[in-house]
């Protein structure tokens, strides 16, 4: 998932996109504990991108207590 991307969605959006990504890492991790996870880089990805999307959250709402 792109910035771009990210920055054009809603902070409703924002949270549910967090919380589909927290739900794949522990189905990544789940995985991975039984020896069935094929590509183990997919775990920082997903975290890398839940960085990206807290970090729009915080940037959207530091704007919406600007104004």
């Amino acid at each position: 998932m792109k910035i771009q991307e990210i920055q054009e969605l809603t902070p409703k959006e924002l949270l549910t996109r967090k919380r589909e990504l927290k739900e794949e890492i522990f189905n990544l991790r789940m995985q991975q504990q039984s020896s069935q996870l094929e590509k183990p880089h997919l775990i920082r990805v997903a975290r890398r991108n839940i960085a990206r999307v807290e970090t729009v959250l915080s940037r959207k709402a530091a704007e919406a207590s600007k104004k």
